[in-house]
């Protein structure tokens, strides 16, 4: 081993606790990078790899009713690849043991399986026997949540009469990787709603489609143009209770896969670039003043005929030492907990196997980010140390020039002790130093600060959203629009104890260039159930004219208030107008556009129709309600908000709580790493100064109060600058997490500003323990030997 490596190490075992606090430091951002990048990578393979096995559609579109030979003239289409017809029906079904109604999607099937568009995978079971009207196949989601099991029979209403369904399969379908109703039900509850497949002439006879369909996908060809079939799809099916065509990006499952894998990406590069970042700057700080304490080695180094180019490689060993350890430690972390995220991730997102990816290639781009951000830390500082020449390096550093402090100047010294004075006057002589340690710990805190953010988020989306907006307790929704008559018969039900009706039409909204596809719902003004809040949680009153949508709708439409709306139904006579924008309210999950409903009746130029009901009911007779309710032949859906609202907590909440927990984790590894370096930069830099001031009288506890006094000032200081710097990470994130599934405010809670007030003061108070042992243990007959 050579002269420089042996240094190399003894300087490590010497500064071995500021090592360890800057390896973390990488580990948490390498960490983070692996974590987040593997699971995105994991998903995006898994995710392609089953639609393209399994032919997932490209277009898709619903009918009332039309011919099956307009699938020839549609699969004539230019561009078109494929077609597949079916008869999709959302009917009610009477699950064993449950007393709650439940709603199945009836999905059509060929006889036998073949590859097909939207191919089922089946997990368990086997495919439905030719001539069996009865057999089904069922949801993996549906089946888990509901303890069905091969050979189960479920009841189901089946136009309007009771019939016996017997499970022979369960099977998953790319088109409903994220199993969900749709509409404005966009989170899954699997309990109450589940796909179920049937023998497509058992289906098409219960509901008269015996040589027509309901349903049409596409693909498509390399060179097609998606926006020209889907016009020409529309125009083919225009007279038969078209609902539009739209494409896969429009897709509801495919869409909410699409926006989460968006934000993971987001993840992966906001924040462990600044976590290496940070790492990047405690380097820069730990071998400035590293060089600034071992000048006249580096003299006697340069002295005894070691060049500029072995120092330098001496030094920038030292830094990559530090990020190895780190890295490895990271990426093994990194490894550990995208493996859990993706599993997760698997909960609610199904597919036939979703594996964990990690290649090489991942694993070497962490390693190469976190030697970069070594270099880019390193290299101002490692390159004086290179430099220095033997004679400059061999004499101590220019005593600062003294002059009276401001205090001093004001002629207020007398208020402080000596010691105090001491404090001050360092202070303000390296104010770039004192900046620099300031900004540190400035930093630690904002991420600390960041990562309870997102829980006070949370907890803050769920009230408003399911308790102020959302205050029904449950809502059903008709198979068809049903007759005024309806709101009397629903009030009238066992255990509803109030109720108000809506209507609800599909429609593409358009505004210029823009278009986006929706229920436009038309609600009471007066109504109790549905609040319309505005951003400060305020009351928005419905105007009797014009539409009023979420802020989120709005900047997807690229819609300010008075701008006009070009709004065409896609059911019944399909009309299409223009309405005038009239205010913006603040929901955080899903998208909506309202407007009165007496005004949508008007629009749709019908009666007073309805499309659903929200209610509150009766605890005392739920169950007699349900009874009920399974009875109606004309309901189609039934949710209710507990079930909402475990369903965002299952989901979203799950997987932010548990991204929340990690980042924490890492903010208070990074906060007591910047804090202790930080202190423990400074004893080494003043050992000197100290260990002279108890050669001429000062006490242990004086001398420690020097040392810890001037870190307290510098910590108390940087707290106010961090949480304005959480404040604005707060809000990036808030960015990220800014799609149309939901939306994350920027909330942040006075016992989130505590809680980071406190973690950064216990970070200081140990590493204040761990400082002041070190003090104790000054070599008083070193300094008395200084050459000065």
């Amino acid at each position: 081993m050579q002269a420089l490596d042996r240094k190399l190490f003894r300087d490590l075992g010497r500064l071995w606790g500021q090592a360890l606090a800057i390896a973390l430091v990488v580990a948490c951002g390498i960490a983070c990078f692996v974590m987040a990048q593997s699971a995105y990578n994991s998903l995006q393979l898994t995710q392609n790899t089953y639609y393209d096995r399994y032919h997932f559609a490209e277009i898709f579109a619903s009918v009332k009713r039309a011919p099956n030979s307009l699938e020839a003239r549609i699969q004539d289409i230019p561009g078109v690849a494929q077609t597949e017809t079916r008869i999709v029906v959302d009917v009610n079904l009477n699950l064993p043991d449950r007393l709650e109604p439940a709603t199945g999607r009836l999905i059509s099937i060929p006889p036998q399986q073949h590859p097909r568009l939207n191919n089922i995978h089946i997990s368990q079971g086997r495919y439905i026997a030719p001539n069996r009207g009865d057999e089904i196949l069922i949801s993996e989601a549906f089946a888990e949540a509901n303890d069905l099991q091969i050979g189960d029979k479920i009841g189901a209403v089946i136009n309007g009469r009771w019939q016996q369904l017997q499970i022979v399969g369960i099977a998953l379908s790319p088109e409903y990787i994220y199993e969900v109703r749709g509409g404005a039900d966009i989170y899954p509850d699997s309990k109450s709603f589940g796909l179920l497949w049937i023998s497509r002439d058992a289906l098409g006879s219960a509901f008269n489609m015996d040589g027509a369909f309901n349903n049409i996908t596409l693909t498509l060809s390399p060179q097609a143009r998606e926006v020209e079939v889907i016009n020409q799809v529309d125009h083919i099916l225009e007279g038969y209770g078209s609902l539009g065509a739209y494409g896969r990006s429009d897709q509801l499952s495919h869409r909410i896969i699409s926006d989460e894998i968006t934000s993971l990406e987001v993840t992966a590069t906001m924040l462990p670039t600044i976590f290496l970042a940070i790492a990047a700057f405690l380097l820069n700080i730990v071998l400035s003043r590293l060089v600034g304490t071992q000048r006249e080695q580096i003299g006697v180094l340069k002295a005894f005929g070691y060049g500029f180019m072995s120092i330098g490689a001496h030094y920038l060993k030292f830094v990559l030492i530090i990020i190895l350890g780190g890295s490895i430690l990271g990426t093994l972390a990194g490894l550990w907990l995208g493996k859990g995220l993706t599993e997760l991730y698997a909960e609610y997102f199904r597919f036939p196997i979703l594996t964990y990816h990690a290649d090489s290639r991942l694993i070497l781009g962490a390693i190469a980010i976190s030697a970069i951000a070594a270099i880019l830390g390193g290299i101002i500082p490692v390159y004086r140390a290179a430099a220095l020449p033997p004679a400059v390096a061999m004499r101590p550093e220019p005593p600062t020039e003294y002059k009276p402090t401001i205090i001093e100047q004001l002629g207020l010294q007398g208020l402080f002790s000596p010691s105090g004075r001491i404090i001050l006057r360092n202070l303000e002589r390296k104010p770039i130093q004192a900046a620099l340690s300031i900004f540190g710990v400035a930093v630690a805190v904002a991420i600390l600060m960041t990562g309870n953010y997102l829980s006070d988020a949370l907890n803050h989306l769920m009230d408003v959203q399911f308790r102020q907006v959302q205050r029904e307790d449950m809502t059903i929704v008709f198979t068809e629009p049903r007759p005024a008559r309806t709101r009397h018969e629903i009030a009238q039900l066992q255990g509803v104890l109030q109720s108000e009706t809506f209507r609800s039409v599909p429609a593409r909204l358009r505004h210029e260039h823009y278009q986006y596809r929706l229920g436009l719902t038309g609600i009471d003004p007066q109504g109790q159930f549905r609040r319309l809040l505005d951003d400060q949680l305020r009351p928005v009153r419905l105007p009797s004219q014009g539409v009023v949508m979420t802020q989120k709708l709005g900047e997807i439409l690229h819609l300010k208030i008075g701008d006009i709306l070009t709004v065409e139904v896609l059911e019944g006579s399909r009309p299409v107008r223009e309405i005038p924008v009239v205010g913006f309210v603040e929901e955080m999950v899903g998208l909506n556009a309202y407007m009165d409903i007496t005004a949508l009746h008007e629009f749709m130029q019908e009666g007073a129709t309805v499309s659903g009901a929200y209610l509150s009911v009766d605890a005392k007779f739920l169950n007699s309600l349900y009874e009920q309710l399974k009875q109606m032949p004309g309901v189609g859906g039934i949710s209710t908000r507990e079930s909402m609202l475990n369903s965002f907590e299952k989901i979203s909440g799950q997987n932010l709580k548990v991204f929340t927990g990690v980042l924490v984790v890492f903010a208070v590894i990074i906060t007591f790493s910047v804090v202790y370096n930080s202190a423990r930069i400074a004893l080494s830099e003043r050992s000197r100064e100290l260990a002279s001031l108890r050669i001429i009288g000062f006490s242990r506890r004086e001398v420690a109060f020097i040392l810890l006094g001037e870190q307290a000032i510098l910590i108390v200081l940087a707290i106010p600058v961090g949480m304005v710097f959480g404040y604005s990470l707060s809000a990036l994130m808030s960015m990220a997490y800014n799609t149309e599934m939901y939306r994350v405010p920027l909330v942040i809670q006075q016992s989130t500003y505590i809680f980071t007030s406190i973690t950064v003061l216990l970070a200081a108070a140990i590493s204040g323990f761990l400082i002041r042992r070190q003090l104790n243990g000054l070599n008083l007959v070193e300094v008395l030997k200084t050459r000065e």
